[in-house]
This record gives structure tokens, C-alpha cells and sequence, in this order.
């Protein structure tokens, strides 16, 4: 999964688990991803818009399968924010990432 978003085949990847927690931990040590945890539509949405999120991590046994739904539908709509302040931290990332 993390393959695909890191070439480029894909814009975004989620990762499911028990939790959310190792798989989010494993993708982030993809050079290139970025991934976080959501169990709930805010934290879905404002991990694109406000961080550029490309990996969400959902847990099997924290989220029901209608919550799930949302979620997908939620992160997969979302678009990063045109705010400079965005642009910064997710630039500081960038740079972060770069230095391994």
C-alpha cells in the first residue's frame, strides 16, 4: 500500500489494524508517507486539509463499518489547505523527512 502512494500509482492509501496505531507507526517510516490515526470524521478530514496526510489508519476494533464509510469518504474528499500556515508545516515535514 505505502509502495503505491510512495511511486505515485496512488494519491492516497488506507491501512487498517487492530487500533490504527502500528499500522500509522509502520507507514511512517516509509520515506514519503505521511500517516496518521482517525477514528472520527474531524480528524479524517483536517489530517489532509491542515497536514497533506497521503496514509489514513483506521482500527478494526475502535471503528464500526458505517463509521468506517465515513471515513473513507470523508479523507478521500478532502483537499489540502491553500493556507500559508499549512504550507509551512507540511513543508517543515518535507524537510524532516529529507534528513532520514
Amino acid at each position: 500500500m505505502t509502495q503505491k502512494v510512495k511511486s505515485g500509482e496512488a494519491e492516497r492509501g488506507i491501512m487498517v489494524c487492530g487500533t490504527g496505531v502500528g499500522a500509522s507507526i509502520a507507514a511512517n517510516k516509509v520515506k514519503g508517507i505521511r500517516a496518521a490515526v482517525c477514528h472520527d470524521i474531524h480528524s479524517a478530514h483536517q489530517s489532509v486539509e491542515h497536514d497533506d496526510v497521503n496514509v489514513m489508519c483506521i482500527g478494526a476494533k475502535i471503528v464500526g463499518s458505517w463509521l468506517a464509510q465515513d471515513l473513507v469518504e470523508s479523507y478521500l474528499t478532502a483537499e489540502f489547505s491553500t493556507d500559508e500556515d499549512c504550507r509551512r508545516r507540511v513543508e517543515m515535514l518535507h524537510a524532516m523527512d529529507a534528513e532520514g
